[in-house]
């Protein structure tokens, strides 16, 4: 039966899924050590070694700004810079928040093509001024899978690292969206993060079935100094750690991260292949996660609202984001493309 409250603004929208809400309940079995001191943080941060293969330092936030942002300072002096895609998460959705924690380090974006920093767009902000007036670049983050739902290759995060490496830079991953983009690409996260170059990684829980929880894997562990202390300054420190790092156990052991990720991007894929071909309909980016971005008349948006459908429209004059979940039901991507259809057709 169609579940008719699904809606696909965002893929916050959905529950909890059963493996992290299983993990949960099993963690929530008698008393356990409080700040992390737990099996159940220990647990989720082998497994984190384990999926990665390497021995990362692991740590929990309970969001994704709380993550990046205290990443990011833990990488940056005041006088530093961070420089980011112009559609970067950092940039237009988190309220200021990696300044705010690092005390001042300024964002400086750069163009990005189909939503993906290039290694030419890096170099020209990067090498743009040198002077001691300007905040020093000292660090380049990247969106997996970007903010336009589009994916990093392995080559071309090679090619970034390079000229990380060259210009003296760390670099950072957003990953609210990583379990769709290992998914898209058949590749292992290690390929994705620290073998293709990537310092530090914020894996996302939220958006892949938990209700909140997201992962700082620091790949290079020199980096993760006195990490703990700046999660409990920033309130990111839970008492009740395993609540938050049990869910991850749920997901990580036996590969639902993976299984979630791939159906929330198939039923993208879907939606894409049922509405695609439509005149006045035209998809503005690649479908290669979970999000589906279409170019559609102010009438046709107005129509689709008409009929109890929620999406968001930031992307430019016409421009529509649909986001897929683990939990999405095919028939109701096939109720919201016929509803699309139909507004065409009359």
């Amino acid at each position: 039966m169609t579940n008719n409250n699904q809606q696909f603004a965002s893929d916050n929208y959905s529950g909890i899924c059963p493996e992290a809400w299983a993990a949960m309940e099993k963690a929530n079995q008698g008393h356990e050590r409080a700040y992390g001191d737990d099996q159940w943080t220990e647990r989720a941060a082998e497994y984190f070694r384990k999926l990665f293969e390497t021995d990362c330092e692991v740590f929990f936030a309970f969001n994704g700004t709380a993550a990046n942002s205290l990443a990011l300072a833990s990488l940056c002096q005041s006088y530093h810079s961070v420089i980011c895609s112009e559609t970067a998460h950092v940039e237009t959705d988190e309220c200021g928040a990696p300044e705010f924690f690092s005390n001042g380090s300024k964002l400086l974006t750069a163009p990005s093509v189909n939503g993906k920093l290039t290694p030419q767009s890096i170099r020209e902000v990067a090498l743009k001024r040198q002077d001691i007036h300007y905040p020093k670049p000292r660090v380049v983050t990247l969106t997996q899978a970007t903010e336009v739902g589009t994916v990093y290759r392995p080559d071309e995060l090679k090619a970034i690292s390079a000229t990380c490496k060259e210009l003296g830079l760390n670099l950072h991953m957003d990953g609210a969206r990583f379990s769709n983009a290992c998914a898209f690409l058949g590749c292992s996260p290690a390929e994705l993060t620290w073998k293709a170059g990537v310092d530090v990684l914020c894996f996302g829980g939220t958006k892949n079935g938990m209700a909140v929880g997201e992962a700082i894997l620091f790949f290079n562990r020199d980096l993760a100094e006195d990490f703990d202390y700046r999660c409990k300054q920033a309130g990111q420190l839970a008492s009740k750690m395993r609540f938050l790092s049990a869910p991850w156990v749920g997901l990580l052991e036996d590969g639902a991260w993976l299984r979630h990720g791939q159906h929330a991007n198939h039923c993208a894929q879907l939606l894409a292949s049922l509405v695609g071909d439509l005149p006045g309909v035209e998809l503005m980016f690649p479908v290669e996660a979970n999000g589906v971005f279409l170019q559609m008349p102010e009438h046709a948006l107005e129509a689709l609202r008409s009929k109890g459908w929620r999406f968001y429209t930031f992307i430019g004059s016409g421009g529509a984001r649909f986001m897929c979940s683990w939990d999405t039901q095919e028939a109701r991507v096939r109720e919201l493309a016929a509803d699309i259809r139909a507004i065409f057709a009359a």
